[in-house]
């Protein structure tokens, strides 16, 4: 899934949106775990979580955008680089999933969801996002079907 959106068509969540309180959030965690990540496009660097920079196979949290899709599915990579492009061109939200092959050979999945704002000028502005990592692995020859309406 890759998906982008030109900044302001979505309504922000009300309050009544958060009526559940904490259960929403512990099922949540019952089931994935989400870390924060941010980007600065002036230089091109992303800054992302200890827990995030692990999962993606990165000694440190700082990296550049190829370093940190370098792990993704490679049938998926090439359409991550191309969102990433086009949030950096103009004010956007998106969201995409794909997998991460890790060392042992299984595969993580990771959805993303994200932002990118102030690109009036060019060589600016700032991209933010969440990652949302499942509690479980797939096997490497692990086969996911998916149901499209």
């Amino acid at each position: 899934m890759f998906k982008i959106a030109t900044a302001g068509l979505s309504q922000p969540p009300g309050a009544d949106s958060f009526a559940r309180g904490e259960s929403g959030l512990e099922t949540l965690d019952q089931f994935c775990f989400s870390e924060g990540w941010s980007g600065d496009l002036s230089n091109g660097l992303f800054r992302l979580g200890e827990r995030a920079a692990a999962i993606h196979g990165l000694d440190q949290g700082e990296c550049g955008l190829l370093n940190l899709v370098r792990g993704y599915d490679s049938a998926d990579r090439n359409h991550v680089l191309a969102l990433f492009e086009q949030a950096a061109t103009a004010s956007s939200s998106f969201c995409f999933s794909t997998t991460i092959i890790l060392p042992s050979g299984q595969k993580q999945p990771v959805f993303c969801v994200g932002e990118s704002t102030g690109l009036e000028q060019r060589y600016s502005g700032s991209i933010l996002g969440v990652f949302f990592f499942p509690r479980f692995q797939l096997e490497a020859q692990a086969r996911v079907f998916t149901h499209h309406q």
